[in-house]
């Protein structure tokens, strides 16, 4: 049989949802590669397959990716599994799928669960498109950073976070985006699933009290929805405001109307007529 590499989708979080087409192939490979072979040999035990695992995590993939690559090439198949969820999706194993890529080597991937594509459903954000940022910034400037990046996206914005870490991410997306709804999703598929839903103030005020209550425990993705009409027009009004601070200075400065219109319209991005309405309440 020719080797490849299998990418196997596992549960998120209830057994049920285990593809049979990953089972099958569990089943069939030569070894199992995993995240974390703890994980993984309790999920193979669930279901009875008795499997040679190999540990293949985020400090060993770097090294050990191109043996795999040879290991395929002499006609092994190896199955890969994350400790969750799609394998490659915010995890080394797409690390692992880009080294067979470049070799040419086989990679077939499985379809199965997801919590990001769960948890945009799950949100009840209706924005038809999403943009997925892996795992929220730890740090400040960093999250200020990547959150102007995506702030004026026609898209819903979908992060994982860490339990640990959910009132501090949602302190500053409040900060960032403090007229959209957003919803935290908890749990998706266990026994505790749970989907909070409200305006992202009011969910930083809720979980900050639930840290403060005794923390906060499960696997969790946040999903802000997208700029809204509110945020919008927020968003003009102030950029109106600090047109009219400039245009005040052009004109102390002895600037005519038309080109403290057109210095307006570049600097802060206003239609034409705003800009020298603006232009001449100066």
């Amino acid at each position: 049989m020719a080797g490849k590499l299998i990418i196997c989708p596992t549960p998120i979080g209830n057994l049920g949802d285990m593809p049979q087409r990953a089972l099958d192939a569990l089943t069939s490979a030569d070894v199992v590669c995993a995240e974390d072979t703890r994980v993984t040999g309790k999920l193979l035990a669930a279901f009875g397959i008795g499997k040679r695992l190999e540990r293949l995590d985020e400090a060993l993939i770097g090294s050990r990716a191109d043996g795999i690559v040879a290991r395929v090439e002499a006609g092994e198949v190896i199955a890969y599994c994350s400790d969750a969820g799609m394998p490659g999706v915010s995890d080394p194993g797409l690390r692992l799928v880009r080294a067979c890529r470049e070799a040419g080597a086989p990679v077939e991937v499985l379809p199965g669960p997801t919590a990001t594509a769960t948890a945009y459903v799950a949100s009840g954000c209706t924005n038809p498109r999403f943009y997925f940022g892996g795992f929220f910034p730890r740090k400040a400037g960093e999250q200020k950073a990547a959150l102007d990046a995506v702030r004026t996206l026609d898209a819903a914005l979908i992060y994982y976070e860490s339990p640990n870490r959910i009132a501090g991410a949602l302190a500053a997306l409040a900060e960032a985006f403090p007229l959209r709804e957003a919803a935290v999703c908890r749990e998706l598929t266990k026994l505790h699933e749970e989907v909070v839903r409200d305006a992202l103030p009011a969910l930083r005020d809720e979980f900050a009290a639930r840290e403060a209550a005794g923390g906060i425990k499960g696997e969790i993705v946040i999903v802000i929805d997208g700029p809204s009409e509110a945020e919008g027009q927020a968003a003009q009004e102030s950029a109106e405001d600090s047109a009219r601070v400039r245009a005040a200075q052009l004109k102390a400065e002895g600037a005519r109307n038309k080109d403290i219109a057109k210095t307006l319209a570049a600097e802060f991005g206003l239609p034409r007529n705003a800009a020298y309405e603006i232009a001449l309440e100066a």
